[in-house]
């Protein structure tokens, strides 16, 4: 099957072909996720006539529900969560389409239940048995859902293909993403098995490969010979909140780095693949992973900051430590910041350190890629009264204000000779009629046409976590060792700094936006 291919001209919605015709099974239907982000993503989608008019939606999940009662459900998560006006039409459109099925996951007979539901609601839509399975579910449900639906030969392309769409957290260590994979491909072929990640749903994630791959002006100074170093930031200004139970177990580590940071990593630093179909481009990402460097103990200690926010002020808000949190432990020593030195051992980027950095409750949201050059040679302004010269960035920023800015050199306005940095800033909203979206747009798309170009294989999935894997055995076996507080609303632990400042480098702002 062709992809549609990441760099397609997308000027006209009227452009683009609408999805295949196919049953959407949301295991967890009750659930928060399909409420605050699956039922605005396929209403977008319907919206945008992208859809085929043989679709369906199938919820599944342990609570006892009428088919009209779980329209009411879909209906309240779409006016609390769309976002927009919402045409009355469309919503119609959709619940008429949507039906229920009460089952627990590891129950074999309500599997029956949903396969006859699913066989009436493809015989009335017309659908030719192809089917999607959305795994909205807490990450213990996945393996007996994958197992029941392997058991009743629901996962068989003999009537149509069977697409099943997995959410993070995949596995949490290297250990349990295998073991994870490897019962996923004992039911599912790799074709078939889509692991989603949101943040490659961003079209300013996308557009890191159109910005390289599109322009000769960049590609060809983006190696070693002309790139010092590479930061890659995910900061939130938010604490916790209501996730403390689970960030608790989880940790900083393994809530961005191994999924949406390395992801990241891969774009910013992969070798030109040979087309835009999936598996040349998932290829080329892999590569990435497996060529960084790995870590010693010593290396662990030398390479990696931890810290946890303490009791601060965001926006004139006071915020609580985090061991205050809801569901935290008083004595918890979960990192809520972390920050990591890795190098990439391949021929472009030798020598080149990528840092990349996380953390909540810090003093701005931003997300975004600081590729630094190298600086230009000083000798010609020895006996000038210019003193330093401003650094040359490329600024993609992912979240929010998503643009991409240059700063670089000019002369100052006078009879003297000064220099001073400036920035050239491309703003997507200046340009592109932006529509809110969720970043799942994209991706339930693109499984509905089979395009698996976003989406990560198990090579991907366990190369990342192979690592951080001496990072979670080295703080298991020391929690508290190297735990830095840092105050709520600044800009992280001190520690990180360090952790540049010795390689002669520091950290981009992440309180204002500094001249890039």
């Amino acid at each position: 099957m062709s992809s549609r291919g990441l760099m397609a001209a997308r000027a006209k919605t009227s452009d683009i072909k609408q999805a295949d015709p196919c049953s959407f099974v949301i295991f967890g239907a009750s659930g928060d996720l399909t409420a605050r982000l699956l039922m605005p993503t396929i209403y977008r989608l319907a919206a945008a006539k992208q859809l085929s008019d043989s679709f369906a939606i199938v919820g599944f999940a342990h609570s006892d529900r009428s088919d009209d009662n779980f329209r009411e459900l879909l209906h309240k998560g779409l006016t609390d969560h769309a976002g927009q006006k919402l045409s009355a039409k469309i919503v119609t459109w959709l619940l008429d389409r949507a039906s229920y099925v009460q089952g627990e996951f590891e129950d074999a007979a309500a599997y029956d239940r949903l396969e006859a539901k699913l066989n009436e609601v493809e015989k009335k839509r017309k659908i030719p048995g192809n089917r999607v399975y959305y795994l909205a579910t807490p990450p213990s449900a996945f393996v007996p859902i994958v197992k029941c639906l392997g058991d009743k030969n629901l996962t068989h392309e003999d009537k149509g293909w069977r697409r099943i769409i997995v959410e993070k957290p995949f596995g949490t260590d290297l250990a349990s993403a295998k073991d994870l994979n490897k019962k996923l491909l004992s039911v599912f072929a790799e074709s078939q098995i889509y692991r989603i990640d949101h943040f490659l749903g961003k079209e300013t994630v996308q557009n890191i490969m159109a910005l390289r791959f599109a322009n000769g002006l960049f590609e060809s100074l983006w190696n070693r010979d002309r790139i010092d170093h590479v930061q890659i930031t995910a900061a939130e200004s938010v604490g916790v909140e209501s996730r403390g139970k689970f960030y608790d177990e989880t940790g900083a580590l393994r809530d961005m780095v191994p999924n949406h940071l390395f992801q990241i990593m891969s774009l910013v630093a992969m070798e030109p693949p040979t087309s835009f179909v999936a598996d040349a481009v998932r290829a080329e990402k892999a590569k990435v992973l497996a060529a960084v460097r790995p870590f010693s103990s010593d290396d662990v200690m030398r390479d990696a900051v931890r810290g946890q926010y303490g009791a601060g002020t965001i926006d004139g808000k006071k915020i609580e430590a985090y061991r205050k949190s809801q569901d935290v432990d008083r004595g918890s020593t979960t990192e809520t910041y972390t920050a990591l030195r890795l190098q990439i051992d391949n021929w472009r980027w030798a020598g080149v350190p990528f840092y990349l950095r996380t953390g909540k409750a810090l003093a701005a949201r931003r997300t975004e890629v600081a590729v630094k050059f190298k600086e230009a040679p000083f000798t010609l302004f020895r006996d000038t009264p210019v003193d330093s010269l401003a650094e040359n960035f490329i600024v993609i920023r992912i979240q929010p204000d998503e643009g991409i800015a240059l700063q670089f050199n000019a002369k100052v306005p006078g009879p003297r000779l000064e220099l001073e940095g400036v920035r050239m800033d491309f703003k997507y909203k200046d340009y592109f009629a932006v529509q809110p979206t969720t970043g799942y747009e994209t991706l339930l798309y693109d499984c509905m046409i089979g395009d698996a170009t976003l989406f990560q294989q198990a090579a991907e999935i366990e190369s990342g976590w192979r690592v951080v894997q001496p990072f979670l055995d080295d703080w298991r076996e020391s929690p508290a060792r190297d735990l830095t507080i840092y105050p709520a609303g600044g800009e992280g632990p001190s520690t990180a700094d360090d952790l540049l400042e010795r390689d002669g480098r520091h950290w981009r702002r992440i309180a204002t936006r500094a001249k890039p």
